[in-house]
């Protein structure tokens, strides 16, 4: 009971809007950029050898998938165009840049078999145009785009996956790891192994729902640990870098003060960010998982957990395999405790028990999913702080999306404002928080969203051959908040 009493008295004095924005500044030593990911931008999807992925195949195969049926062959062109990029990123004034690998451009077949100087090129000439700007690099291993060869075999749910990878990253680490000090080596992993194996969501769009997905996990997981383990050995000493693991969720604001619901909403928190913070900081599932899962699934009639077991040397090789933890923060949601007597939904939504909703006063926005809710930032930092031990946290997106109609995106200067303003109010909050990655740099390829939606702060005209970029007023503003790290009038802005 005392857990509750504790959590229901973190959310009172945290609070539930933003009634002011924070006139602190960031400390000097506070990261501060932008993120993109290598599929929604770089385009030149077969050039230079290589390979395709299984985005590839998704949108050429089956392009109804997609927004009006577009692809990301060519996106911003930023394959050709990166210098230009690095310039807008320089003039922005960022400290550093997250952007992901092609694992196809690097591992044309995704095995060993076949290694892509050109492509390995065309990253170290990213990379050292960074650095000869001072910008350091972020760098994600794997946003989403597996090779199409080993989703052919099965892709996250073969286990097989668990060693190709390792290799993909060992070849990586070899060729930029002494450029680059802060690795990521899976972006929002939920979205790779619920989108991609049962919601339908994402490539390879299989329907595995309830299974699919606590498989990809899984093994998933293990390839984390086990990259973890080789970067220690084989690495480390060396280039002195630091791992991470990028996990996406939404706060889960209790629907009332009761109990069942308070208890909900964090258990909805659980199986999304748990489910991947949990195991590689102490070894295992979070024990709300383990037991919502397994009960359901002997009701079900199933001989033993849909969700899968470590075993106890997997367990102890998962603990403590990350530097930092990664945090994708875009919305909030409504939880409440789902009566479900039945049990009988075979599915990771349903296993939590929980339903959520949207407050109707919520701003909308272009994405569905995406409700204007700045004050979630501030309590999701804290509760991964709280439940991860005080590890350091990087907000590797956050971000907001409008029609791409007008370049007076005041929507996402109020929303970067507001959602900063939640950060360094963590940072007063004693939360281990060392920086900050808005999302996106430009517009790109939205996924199943095609470029229906902007998230960026400068504008692409992706009819003009060029794929011209342009500032958005929000450059304004975001550019002065690099140079000032301040919120408000440098004038009003008070030191740390």
């Amino acid at each position: 009971m005392w857990k509750i009493e504790l959590l229901i008295y973190s959310l009172v004095i945290v609070g539930t809007s933003c009634s002011s924005v924070n006139n602190k500044k960031f400390p000097d030593s506070f990261l501060l950029g932008t993120a993109t990911a290598a599929y929604q931008i770089e385009g030149a999807w077969n050039e230079d050898g290589k390979g395709e992925n299984i985005w590839d195949r998704t949108c050429h195969s089956d392009p109804t998938r997609i927004f009006n049926n577009e692809n990301a062959d060519i996106a911003c062109d930023s394959y050709h165009k990166y210098k230009e990029d690095v310039a807008l990123l320089k003039d922005l004034g960022v400290s550093v840049y997250r952007f992901s690998i092609s694992w196809s451009r690097i591992l044309p077949t995704g095995y060993l078999n076949e290694i892509n100087q050109l492509g390995i090129n065309y990253y170290k000439n990213l990379i050292s145009e960074l650095k000869a700007n001072n910008i350091e690099p972020l760098v994600t291993i794997f946003h989403w785009d597996l090779p199409q060869p080993l989703q052919d075999i099965g892709g996250f749910p073969n286990d097989r996956i668990i060693r190709r990878y390792v290799e993909y990253a060992r070849v990586v680490f070899d060729n930029f790891g002494d450029d680059v000090k802060y690795w990521i080596t899976f972006n929002e992993p939920k979205q790779t192994c619920r989108g991609g194996y049962a919601a339908l969501g994402d490539a390879p769009f299989i329907n595995s729902s309830g299974i699919g997905e606590y498989l990809c996990t899984h093994n998933l997981l293990k390839a984390h640990a086990e990259t973890y383990h080789m970067y220690n050995k084989e690495f480390r000493d060396k280039q002195n870098g630091h791992i991470g693991i990028t996990i996406d969720t939404v706060w889960a604001e209790p629907d009332s003060k009761d109990k069942a619901d308070v208890e909900a909403a964090d258990r909805l928190i659980q199986f999304t960010y748990g489910w991947y913070a949990h195991p590689v900081t102490h070894g295992d599932y979070p024990e709300v998982m383990k037991q919502f899962v397994g009960e359901r699934s002997a009701k079900q009639g199933f001989s033993e957990s849909r969700l899968p077991k470590f075993s106890k040397a997997e367990i102890h090789g998962m603990k403590n395999t990350v530097d930092f933890l990664g945090l994708n923060y875009y919305t909030s949601v409504m939880a409440k405790h789902k009566n479900d007597e039945e049990k009988t939904a075979i599915d990771w939504d349903q296993d939590s028990e929980v339903d959520t909703y949207f407050k109707p006063e919520w701003p909308s926005t272009a994405s569905s999913w995406l409700k204007i809710v700045p004050w979630g930032m501030r309590k999701i930092l804290n509760w991964v702080n709280k439940n991860y031990e005080g590890l350091p946290i990087i907000v590797t997106e956050n971000g907001v999306s409008e029609n791409g109609t007008t370049l007076e995106d005041d929507v996402r200067i109020d929303y970067y404002r507001d959602h900063l303003s939640g950060v360094r109010d963590a940072l007063d909050d004693g939360v281990n928080v060392i920086g900050y990655t808005a999302w996106s740099m430009m517009d790109n390829f939205e996924w199943t969203r095609g470029y229906s939606e902007k998230f960026g702060l400068y504008s692409v005209d992706f009819n003009d051959p060029e794929r011209k970029r342009t500032p958005k007023k929000s450059v304004s503003f975001f550019k002065q908040f690099l140079a000032t790290r301040c919120l408000v009038e440098e004038s009003k802005c008070v030191a740390a």
